[in-house]
Order: structure tokens, then C-alpha cells, then sequence
């Protein structure tokens, strides 16, 4: 057993660069998730109540998930026909001019920055509706497959080490101001965009003969005749729109365990740290076996875990819990990764990344409208326990919904799977 992960895998410069670039926006994305959080909720409680700032933090998870929803199949046909490195150059770029929407907002009004901060929020979404598909499907051709696993769990770790100082530096930052962690967020996004642009990536070969609809359509095929891509992503989307309380955070960081916006970052950044441990182990030590049990023990952890949260009024207590939820949130992402990354060929993988990524989104944004929602009618403690118990319940279901995934054991045979059945990518 390795008590540190192999740093092997960053000899390759197209990874090395993918893997930096992709932090700088993991980090970016949280920073300026704390400043919206914490704005509109400030903002929303010089005339609403507690349940109805809630409600509007709600609806900025709407809004950014609408662009998503009708964006992320053709964004995932975008990956698999144009050059991906292309895509995450462009599409960050126009990342780094919301921000400066976002930094212009925070100069004006009330009446003006709200409008202008959901705008930015639909303008986010448009744009994340193409970053994944081309994200996920690019960096598997940045290493060798017999390093793939190791690929994944870094890409985790740093992922997990971003959300964790995102938020944190996010939220001390606010101090000074939300324009300030704009500021710094863009120039995050910036250095990003270099990062990709200078990657050493592999001339793109793109599907020929197939377009438009017959390729999504044919994306959206495979998923679902697919049971251990199917199970595990739609696992994903009940237990994260459910009892994802990323949305109420500003809700209990400011009338519940009066924290302020520092203490914001910190019960933002909690998840990150707990995930960034188990992410640590993983790059290490890489799950090879009884993948399904883990995946649905994970979901177990987690659901108990957000009781923990709920009922908790001690700040520190709350950090612990909400650790803990990312500590099996990570196992759970881990292995979902990995199915999808070995039962997809190349040819198909922006679509299917496409396809999962709305699972994910669906699960984030609408689970951060559905958070709002509940906690408009049931108060943001009752919202919380709700997860708790639709996690318990989900864990339950998928045992006896998707056999195939409950039983799972290595990757390597979903490998085999996709080569003993023939299902590949389409050829000219």
C-alpha cells in the first residue's frame, strides 16, 4: 500500500497543464459561488424572510441549470466533432467576461445587481454546458489507459484541494467586498485559459458520418442500455437533489449558526476537506475491488451524515458532519468516474459526458432549487433531515434496482464488458 500517490503521471505535459487549468476553475467556481451565495441572500434579506431568501437562493440554482438542460447534448456532440482543447479555451474565455459582469455588478444597486448576478448565473450555465463534455473526454487521451485510474484519482484530488481553499479564500476574501474575490476569481480564470492553450494535446479525430440528432440520440442510446453507467449516474442524481445543502449553506452560516461570510467559506470548504483526505487515498490506492458495495456504502455514510448536520447548533460539529459527507461523496464520484471512463469509448465519450454531466447538473442546480423550495415550506433544518432520509432510501432502491451495480467488483470488467458485447463508437 503507497502512503503517498505516484506523481508519475505528470511527466506527460498535455496532462500536467489539463490538470492545472482545471483546478484554477474548480477554485474559481467555488470562489464565486460563495460571493453569489452570499450576495443574493444579503441582498434578498433587507426585505424577505429567512424561508423566502432562502427560495431565491433556489432559484439561482434554476437559472443556471436551464442553459444546462438545453445546451449539454449538443456541447457533448461538440466534444466528440470539434477539437476539445478548442472548446475549453473559448468557452473559459467567455467564463472570464461573466466574472467581469459579476465585478461590474457588485458596484451597483440592489435593484440592479440582483438581475444582473441571475443574469451571470444563466450565463454561467450556457457555458458549463460545453466545459465537461470536452473536459472529460479530452484528458483519457492525455495519458496512457493502463494510468487512467491514476489520472482520475488526481484529477479528484486536485478537485477536492480546490473546493476546499475556493470557498475558505473565498469567503475571507468577501471581507474586503464581493468585487474582490471577482477580481481574483477572474484572474484564476485567466491563467487558466493560458494553461489550456499551451497543453500538448493529440490532433482531434472527430466522428465522421453521423450528425446532429442521430448522434445524440445515439449518446443518450448507450447511457441507458448501459446499466452500470445508468445506475451509478442516476444514483447520483436522487441523492444530490435531495440532500445536497450546498444552497442553504448562507441560510445557517447566517441565522442559524451566525457565522458570517468567513464562516460561510469554512462550512463550504468542509465537504472539500473531508474529500480531499479520501482523495488523498485514492490517488494512492486506487479502489480494484467491490467497487458497488463501496459505491452504495458511500451513499449510507452520507445520508447519515446530513442527519448529523441538520441537528447540529455547534459550528465545528457542523464542519465535522459536512466533512463527512464529502469524505463519501468522493468515494461515490471516484467510482462513478471510473465506470464511465472504461465503459465508453473514445468516440462517444463528449456524449456521454454530455448525458452524465445533465445528470450532475440536474442534481446540483435543480437539487439547489428543490433545496430552496423545501426550505421555503419546511424551514432549511426540515429540508436538510429530507436528504438524509431520500439517501437512506435511495441506497435501499438501487440494491434491488440495479443488480449489475450492487454486485460490481472491478473496473477491468467493465472493460471486458464493452469488448466481449462490441459496443463501440460508430466508424465511418
Amino acid at each position: 500500500m503507497r502512503s503517498v500517490p505516484s506523481f508519475s503521471i505528470f511527466r506527460h505535459q498535455g496532462y500536467r497543464h489539463y490538470w492545472i487549468a482545471r483546478q484554477l476553475i474548480s477554485a474559481e467556481r467555488q470562489m464565486v459561488a460563495i460571493a453569489i451565495g452570499w450576495q443574493i441572500y444579503d441582498l434578498a434579506r433587507l426585505t424577505r424572510s429567512i424561508e423566502e431568501s432562502a427560495f431565491m437562493l433556489g432559484l439561482v440554482g434554476l437559472t443556471q441549470f436551464v442553459p444546462v438542460l438545453a445546451l449539454s447534448l449538443p456541447g457533448g456532440q461538440a466534444a466528440d466533432r470539434f477539437d476539445r482543447k478548442k472548446i475549453l479555451v473559448y468557452s473559459n474565455a467567455i467564463r472570464f467576461f461573466v466574472i467581469m459582469m459579476l465585478l461590474g455588478a457588485s458596484f451597483t444597486k440592489p435593484s440592479l445587481a440582483i438581475p444582473l448576478i441571475f443574469l451571470a448565473a444563466f450565463c454561467n450555465g450556457a457555458v458549463s454546458a460545453f466545459t465537461p463534455a470536452a473536459s472529460n473526454s479530452l484528458y483519457p487521451r492525455l495519458v496512457p489507459r493502463d494510468e487512467l485510474p491514476l489520472a482520475i484519482a488526481w484529477n479528484s484530488l486536485g478537485m477536492q484541494g480546490a473546493a476546499m481553499l475556493g470557498p475558505a479564500v473565498g469567503g475571507f476574501l468577501f471581507i474586503a467586498g464581493a468585487h474582490v474575490v471577482y477580481a481574483f476569481a477572474g484572474g484564476l480564470t485567466a491563467l487558466a485559459v493560458v494553461m489550456f492553450a499551451t497543453a500538448e494535446t493529440p490532433a482531434h479525430e472527430p466522428v465522421e458520418n453521423v450528425r446532429g440528432w442521430s448522434m445524440i440520440i445515439e449518446g443518450l442510446r448507450y447511457v441507458f442500455d448501459n446499466k452500470l453507467v445508468l445506475g451509478s449516474i442516476t444514483l447520483d442524481l436522487v441523492v444530490v437533489f435531495f440532500g445536497s445543502v450546498t444552497a442553504l449553506l448562507p441560510v445557517f452560516a447566517r441565522d442559524i449558526l451566525m457565522v458570517g461570510a468567513e464562516g460561510l467559506g469554512l462550512l463550504r470548504a468542509s465537504p472539500a476537506i473531508g474529500a480531499a483526505i479520501v482523495a488523498f487515498i485514492l490517488a494512492a490506492n486506487p479502489l480494484s475491488r467491490k467497487v458497488g458495495p463501496w459505491l452504495l456504502g458511500s451513499i449510507v455514510i452520507y445520508g447519515l451524515a446530513m442527519f448529523g448536520f441538520a441537528f447540529s447548533k455547534t459550528f465545528w460539529l457542523s464542519m465535522v458532519m459536512l466533512a463527512i459527507t464529502g469524505a463519501a461523496d468522493m468515494v461515490s464520484m471516484f467510482i462513478r468516474m471510473s465506470i464511465v471512463q472504461h465503459a465508453t469509448p473514445d468516440g462517444m465519450r463528449g456524449r456521454v459526458s454530455s448525458v452524465s454531466f445533465i445528470f450532475i447538473s440536474a442534481s446540483n442546480q435543480l437539487g439547489d432549487f428543490e433545496s430552496g423550495v423545501a426550505a421555503r415550506f419546511l424551514g432549511p433544518i426540515n429540508a436538510v433531515i429530507l436528504g438524509g432520509v431520500v439517501s437512506l432510501v435511495a441506497a435501499a432502491s438501487w440494491l434491488k434496482l440495479f443488480p449489475t451495480l450492487s454486485k460490481a467488483d472491478r473496473f477491468e470488467e467493465v472493460d471486458a464488458d464493452i469488448i466481449a458485447s462490441g459496443r463501440t463508437a460508430p466508424t465511418p
